[in-house]
């Protein structure tokens, strides 16, 4: 599985969401992280981490680039059959990764996505978003997809990538997959936390 996971002034949540994948009890990932800010402090801190664990690649971009196209580089340099997604102030349960590799190889499925708890800043479960099985007809209608949760089959990314938006970039990819046919599977079970901050993108209704 390769993890892709861009970062951007999330410097108090990064850590915790690295070794939210470190602790993975499925251990045949790569954890690509595409920096994505100026910060040589932070980049430094990750840098000395991936020097511990091979898993960890690092790339930094040489401008700004946003979330989805850090992503697509992140996509470009994986080497997975399978490809996940974790933002850089979200976490997984240990055995997030293990639980949907086993769902998906067992019913052959391409893309899927979990359960996944809402928390705040001082990780405080605040609500809870059940997965469910998703197609074009549904997905129009609201986006119930939590980019954090979904892991999607490398090869199905063919000509695909994340579009230039500064919010709901993931939305709209899941729009193409789902228009092309592809019906995105739900494991009800919680393996995520998405955070709800403040100041996030995803949660400014003028950004929507």
């Amino acid at each position: 599985v390769s993890i892709i996971m861009p970062y951007y002034q999330k410097k108090g949540y990064v850590f915790e969401a690295i070794n939210s994948v470190l602790r993975q009890t499925y251990s045949k990932f790569e954890l690509i992280i595409i920096f994505d800010d100026s910060d040589e402090e932070i980049f430094d801190k990750i840098y000395e981490l991936a020097k511990l664990d091979k898993r960890i690649k690092l790339i930094q971009n040489y401008k700004n680039l946003g979330a989805g196209l850090s992503r697509n580089v992140g996509i470009n340099h994986s080497k997975g059959v399978y490809i996940a997604f974790l933002d850089s102030d979200d976490l997984w349960y240990k055995n997030k990764l293990l639980a949907q590799i086993k769902f998906m190889r067992k019913k052959n499925i391409e893309i899927s996505h979990t359960s996944y708890e809402i928390i705040d800043d001082d990780l405080a479960i605040k609500g809870l978003r059940q997965a469910k099985p998703m197609n074009y007809k549904k997905l129009i209608k609201s986006c119930d997809i939590g980019l954090s949760t979904v892991m999607i089959k490398k090869k199905l990314m063919n000509n695909l990538q994340f579009p230039n938006l500064k919010t709901k970039e993931d939305y709209v990819l899941w729009l193409k997959i789902a228009k092309n046919g592809k019906k995105i599977h739900a494991l009800n079970k919680r393996l995520t936390q998405w955070r709800k901050s403040s100041n996030s993108l995803s949660s400014s209704v003028v950004r929507k």
